[in-house]
């Protein structure tokens, strides 16, 4: 009988200890992730008795290493809904490669509906130069100089999709280099002759 206590005591420690190490894993994945809230909206549904009101989030979380995510949730109260869009931002994070840790590798357009956007990269020293949601997209990625403008709706969801396209469609040289079945040198060395080109003319 004492065995038999014994036993169930270590097994309850174990998966104490287990479940304690899965939180704590989860602690240190969320501590490496920051987010920012670009919009919250009050949304209102119509029902028998009045209206009921509710709110609407939307996050992007970024680690500021080249990936980033965002993602939307609706809920009574506004910390419910800000909880529900962290979490869907983290399930949909994507990577994007950057130039020397601070910037993009060229310039790119990205859209989404109306949302249209030009995102260029920027010498050292330029900062963030971008409206508010392109900003927190941005700021989350950890890319410090960048130029973005804004050419279309003002939207925030369909502006942050339009940074997230453009993002996407960002080359690095070793993926062309791939892609094309050549070395990252002779990538690079056709870049900055084209660059050379361009200013002498």
């Amino acid at each position: 009988m004492a065995r038999d206590e014994n036993s169930n005591e270590s097994g309850g420690r174990e998966r104490r200890g287990r479940r304690e190490r899965r939180n704590d894993d989860r602690e240190e994945r969320d501590n490496e992730f920051i987010d920012k809230l670009v919009h919250i909206n009050r949304v209102a549904k119509v029902v028998k008795g009045g209206r009921r009101f509710g709110f609407a989030a939307l996050v992007v979380v970024g680690d500021q290493r080249g990936r980033v995510g965002f993602g939307h949730g609706k809920a009574r109260e506004v910390p419910e809904a800000i909880r529900k869009a962290t979490d869907e931002a983290k399930k949909s994070l994507i990577r994007v490669p950057l130039k020397d840790g601070r910037t993009l590798h060229h310039e790119v357009r990205g859209h989404h509906g109306a949302g249209k956007v030009v995102v260029r990269p920027a010498p050292a020293g330029t900062g963030v130069i971008a409206g508010g949601p392109a900003r927190a997209v941005f700021e989350a990625l950890g890319v410090g100089d960048v130029v973005s403008k804004s050419l279309g709706t003002s939207n925030p969801y369909n502006l942050v999709r339009a940074v997230f396209n453009a993002l996407q469609n960002q080359q690095s040289p070793r993926m062309v280099a791939q892609r094309r079945g050549r070395s990252v040198t002779d990538i690079i060395a056709r870049r900055e002759g084209g660059k050379a080109e361009q200013a002498s003319a």
